[in-house]
């Protein structure tokens, strides 16, 4: 069965939005992968879960962690020769098409604001839909299906 999308559109801050998505994800028992475009932002990312409320604590790690098949939630650039160790659901905050995209059951994608973030979720919703992938698109600012 292939993959559903869901895109948020019109993000403030695409980190700290894909923060609270990853918790509602874990907290309604999905086991997420979360791509980054590279290890710093994986970094700052894992540091945000860390910090956010301290009474809503994600179980995550690195995607290179020997912990990574019994955590919920695994962070980490594509580039990595690791295979994701989960795929429920993927969280994609790179600028291109995750390579294997094909193997999880839904992919949120997370686009930004600005031109730099825009244009490629442009180019990654029209692959999605070369492959003929079911897409649904949402305003992440008015929280809003459009």
């Amino acid at each position: 069965m292939p993959p559903r999308v869901h895109f948020y559109h019109n993000t403030p801050d695409r980190l700290v939005f894909a923060c609270e998505l990853v918790a509602r994800a874990y907290g309604s028992g999905r086991k997420v992968a979360v791509r980054m475009p590279d290890g710093e932002s994986a970094k700052a990312l894992d540091r945000m879960l860390w910090t956010r409320e301290p009474l809503a604590f994600v179980p995550h790690v690195m995607r290179d962690s020997v912990l990574a098949t019994e955590t919920p939630v695994v962070i980490g650039p594509d580039a990595l020769e690791t295979p994701w160790p989960h795929t429920d659901t993927l969280f994609n905050l790179a600028p291109d098409l995750p390579e294997s995209y094909d193997a999880f059951r839904l992919i949120v994608e997370i686009v930004g604001q600005t031109e730099a973030e825009i244009l490629p979720g442009r180019a990654r919703w029209a692959q999605y839909r070369a492959h003929g992938l079911e897409l649904n698109a949402f305003d992440a600012e008015r929280r809003v299906a459009l």
